[in-house]
């Protein structure tokens, strides 16, 4: 595949099954051995654990919806920046429901293997959400 079919390919993953929550569709994207990276850890999902993932956050934010920023390909490999933003409505790490929207951004970083996603990694924002949410405060001289 060409560097644009995989970047159209990644945003179509979004759109059509991060975005909807239609696990359904995920084999049409993910590889049987997908798998996650994260601070070089790799974690062996596959197809069902990808589901289980995206269903998990989804109960958490059942509005969730990520917004491709940018997109730059090399090769296998794709760079996606992101903005998610979500109704919190489920326990997130030990914090209780707030109602609120959380918004947060990020950088994927996906390898794409003959028309399917072998590979996710990327990092996160988490401290935007954890002062939206309430679960951490900025202590400065008073």
């Amino acid at each position: 595949m060409s560097t644009g079919e995989n970047k159209l390919l990644i945003q179509r993953y979004i759109d059509e099954v991060i975005n909807t929550g239609n696990v359904e569709k995920i084999e049409q994207f993910l590889s049987p051995d997908y798998v996650e990276v994260y601070e070089g850890k790799r974690y062996p999902l596959g197809v069902k654990g990808a589901t289980e993932h995206i269903l998990g956050v989804r109960k958490t934010y059942p509005d969730l919806r990520l917004t491709v920023e940018q997109q730059i390909a090399e090769d296998e490999w794709v760079a996606t920046t992101i903005t998610a933003r979500g109704t919190h409505t489920g326990v997130w790490l030990g914090i209780r429901p707030t109602g609120k929207v959380l918004t947060y951004s990020g950088v994927n970083i996906d390898r794409v293997v003959h028309g399917r996603i072998v590979e996710h990694g990327g990092a996160t924002n988490m401290l935007s959400p954890l002062l939206e949410a309430g679960a951490v405060r900025v202590v400065g001289p008073e």
